[in-house]
């Protein structure tokens, strides 16, 4: 490892005695310099999660070999953890459909720095968005979807993603249901966000379905997807107060500006290793 490179040690594994010690005497016995720590125990789930961030010293050992003499502790513990290199930008794929409000406000945030990550392409069955896309010079991939064969434009839209060697695949309201082989595939990878109206006001048109309700808070949530539609492990919420003065448009734009908050903050604390999955839930390290 390059001497005072960045790095972050996630953990998940059964909770038990000692685990903390052991991390943190392996770090300091090997002339790192831990800067971040956080560490969660479920009661429930009898798991243990931790998330640490930490500096290679000029002692440090190369990666390869540090993660062979983690991998005893691993062992020893039961873990499930990964060794991410900060200096490497994770490499996100957008998907989108005809709603470019999500797209376009990501799009702005990879630009102006605010979210660490390279955008390889952004695919999408519809032609809408290119010109936006391709002025940030960024490849624009459209796949229209065939009725009759759906299936075929998914595949080529997974050659692209595994193509582009995509560490995450953000759903930014692309509308197509995807199947449950890709889901499969992208498990644990790839983010989605939809209004939290769902499953109460499904189908087109739920803010308008909301208004003839008079609901009183609107919101969205950002998931990861899973085969169960929209029911993946919660990764950020939010919600705003509405009341009766606000029309049904009211409540369009105001989704939508909350839909891009929501998907922002999942998606940079997924970029930086701070969302763990624990059954369906997740573990995120604010």
């Amino acid at each position: 490892m390059a001497d005072k490179q960045s790095y972050v040690l996630t953990i998940t594994c059964p909770d038990t005695v000692g685990i903390v010690a052991a991390v943190s005497g392996f770090l300091t016995q090997h002339d790192c310099f831990i800067t971040e720590a956080a560490q969660y125990g479920d009661p429930l789930s009898r798991r243990f999660f931790s998330r640490i961030v930490f500096a290679a010293g000029a002692l440090t050992p190369p990666k390869a070999e540090f993660d062979k003499l983690f991998a005893m502790i691993a062992e020893r513990f039961q873990m499930i953890w990964t060794l991410a290199d900060q200096s490497k930008k994770p490499r996100v794929v957008i998907l989108v459909s005809k709603f470019g409000h999500c797209l376009v406000d990501l799009l702005h945030r990879f630009h102006t720095g605010q979210l660490n990550i390279d955008i390889p392409a952004v695919i999408s069955n519809h032609p809408d968005m290119r010109s936006i896309v391709e002025w940030h010079g960024i490849p624009y991939h459209y796949l229209s979807v065939d009725k009759h064969d759906k299936a075929g434009q998914e595949t080529r839209v997974m050659e692209l993603i595994d193509r582009s060697g995509a560490d995450l695949v953000v759903l930014a309201r692309y509308m197509q249901i995807l199947s449950t082989d890709m889901c499969v595939g992208l498990k644990g990878r790839a983010i989605n966000i939809h209004h939290s109206f769902l499953p109460s006001f499904k189908g087109a048109k739920p803010y308008h379905q909301a208004h003839l309700r008079g609901v009183k808070i609107i919101g969205a949530t950002a998931h990861y997807v899973t085969p169960d539609l929209d029911e993946g492990p919660i990764i950020e919420q939010s919600v705003e107060r509405v009341d009766h003065t606000h029309t049904p448009d009211d409540l369009v734009a105001m989704g939508r500006d909350i839909e891009n908050v929501v998907l922002a903050r999942a998606v940079r604390w997924h970029v930086e290793n701070r969302v763990l999955l624990n059954g369906s839930k997740t573990v995120v390290f604010k």
